[in-house]
């Protein structure tokens, strides 16, 4: 049986360590399950992503309710609350309704090469002068 004294005590301990393994894993596998989406791969590989990707949410959110157990309330708390829960839903978004994912990446796609193509042929007319 886990005890809850236990967890939370390491949680405390090796807070830094944690959320210095926790963070990155959780925005790389997250921006995976979105590349894995926006490239419209198998579902076996995005359920795969997901599942690791809301491993670290889950464990995240978990270790910021550890904090606020004791009574920790500050910004990075909520900071890190907020990015868990993101990452989470994300990761559930590209399973519920990833065309849905996938348009808006295809959008968000088209309005940064449309951005890219302007600096560029603003570049050439300045060239130009």
């Amino acid at each position: 049986m886990i005890d809850f004294n236990t967890v939370t005590e390491f949680s405390h301990t090796y807070c830094i360590a944690i959320c210095a393994f926790l963070v990155p894993a959780n925005l790389l596998t997250t921006l995976v399950t979105v590349i894995l989406t926006a490239l419209n791969r198998p579902r076996i590989q995005i359920w795969a992503s997901v599942v690791v990707a809301s491993l670290w949410a889950t464990a995240m959110i978990f270790h910021v309710f550890c904090w606020f157990a004791i009574g920790v309330v500050m910004p990075p708390t909520y900071i890190l609350l907020v990015m868990g829960i993101t990452c989470l839903t994300i990761n559930v978004w590209a399973i519920a309704h990833p065309a849905s994912m996938m348009q808006l990446i295809r959008v968000a796609v088209s309005v940064v090469r449309g951005s890219l193509q302007r600096k560029k042929d603003l570049v050439i007319l300045e060239r130009r002068m």
